[in-house]
């Protein structure tokens, strides 16, 4: 009999399985408030779901982002699938005809619309965008089956009735009218010096003694997830400083950013279980920032080049230089003056700025133009926007024969390229 019984306790007491975890979820899913949100409320209604801080949510979203776009289909499908506070269904849902949303039919369809560029960005990245989706389901899987008792999905609103106050009921009772007066008499009178009125006879004695002073609360012990994210920082750190140089130039500056961020994350998910590591937010958010930057402004990264404008107008094929680079500023490079033979080769390059090279009218030019954002104007050949490229070879209108020139033009961040002849 007590084995039975134990039998039972252990079996009331065993962990959901992965299929009531889900059902649970979905049942349960964390709804949008309208209250606390900064675009959706998907990261506000998370962390009220599951009682965290929003902000880490918020973060493991932007961190998620540089890993494929998991980050924003994350959020998309967020904003699909669940509903607002006070809705009866998910936008998703509601186009579907399964209960009211407060998002329009059309503004859902805009969603779905969206939904198509973020799954080409992830599917077009490589297998880390699928990792970082993995990552994020398996947080959710195990926020709901820790947590989910922290913030339970509300009820819908129902209707409550107020309870007028009143007085003291006096009933008059004819057989007995002096009931009346006794009922109203509960209350020793105003003004009794000789304490004849019976009312005050068992009123309790006046307690002199002070309450105990309640003992401090015990101080919350402070978690250490921070420090323990900070440790595996510095050791990928370490371990990228050492052998970064024996990659081949695989391990950029942008990879390393990327590699920290991973460590940042994880560390926000522990500290999201146990209280802490809120302080690691103050690091990812401008490392976050400094990602995007050398990603998309800057892909191909940042050199000591200087500050300010490069104007040269070399004469000879020997004073034309290697290079001509600038952080910041300009590079103006007029190749008019060389001889009309010979060869040629250097480079034009600005992080952030225009750069303008003109060549002799006749030369064999071979030219690589770029810019990160912005317009490229390439001899006959014109392009606009993002990662914007130009590669061809125009031998003039002579033909082939006289000064081979080859050239590469490039800006790495927002700027203008153009390469003309004069």
């Amino acid at each position: 009999m007590l084995s039975l019984v134990s039998g039972e306790s252990t079996k009331a007491h065993s962990a959901p399985s992965v299929e009531d975890t889900l059902k649970d979820f979905w049942a349960t899913r964390p709804r949008r408030p309208r209250q606390g949100r900064k675009v959706a409320g998907v990261a506000a209604g998370i962390g009220a779901r599951y009682g965290i801080d929003p902000v880490i949510v918020r973060v493991a979203f932007v961190v998620a982002t540089f890993y494929g776009g998991a980050g924003v289909l994350a959020y998309l499908l967020g904003w699909l699938f669940l509903a607002e506070e006070d809705d009866e269904a998910s936008p998703i849902e509601a186009l579907a005809g399964h209960g009211r949303s407060s998002s329009s039919a059309a503004f859902t369809v805009a969603l779905c619309v969206a939904m198509f560029p973020a799954f080409w960005w992830f599917f077009d990245r490589d297998f880390s965008g699928f990792i970082a989706v993995a990552l994020i389901g398996g947080s959710l899987f195990l926020l709901h089956r820790h947590r989910s008792h922290l913030g339970a999905a509300r009820p819908p609103a129902t209707a409550q009735t107020s309870e007028m106050e009143t007085g003291p009921t006096v009933v008059w009772d004819p057989i007995n009218p002096g009931y009346e007066a006794q009922q109203q008499q509960q209350q020793p009178p105003a003004w009794d010096p000789l304490g004849a009125a019976p009312f005050a006879w068992d009123l309790p004695e006046p307690s002199l003694r002070e309450p105990d002073p309640q003992p401090p609360a015990p101080r919350r012990r402070r978690s250490k997830v921070g420090l323990v994210t900070m440790a595996f920082v510095l050791l990928a750190v370490g371990v990228g400083v050492i052998l970064g140089p024996d990659t081949g130039g695989w391990l950029t500056f942008q990879h390393g950013i990327g590699v920290v961020l991973g460590i940042l994350g994880l560390g926000l998910v522990a500290g999201a279980f146990s209280g802490g590591g809120r302080g690691l937010i103050g690091l990812a958010v401008p490392l976050a920032a400094m990602g995007i930057a050398m990603t998309i402004v800057w892909p191909t990264g940042i050199t000591a080049e200087g500050v300010g404008d490069v104007d040269d107008r070399p004469l000879t094929i020997e004073q034309v230089k290697n290079s001509y680079q600038r952080n910041l500023g300009s590079v103006n490079l007029d190749l008019r003056e060389l001889p009309t033979s010979g060869e040629v080769k250097t480079k034009a390059k600005v992080d952030v700025g225009d750069v303008t090279v003109i060549v002799p009218e006749t030369a064999d030019v071979t030219v690589k133009c770029s810019a990160g954002v912005g317009s490229v104007k390439c001899l006959n050949e014109e392009r606009n926007g993002p990662d914007s490229k130009v590669t061809t070879v125009d031998l003039g209108p002579d033909g082939k024969g006289g000064l081979v020139i080859e050239l590469d033009a490039i800006v790495s961040g927002p700027g203008s390229v153009e390469v003309r002849r004069g």
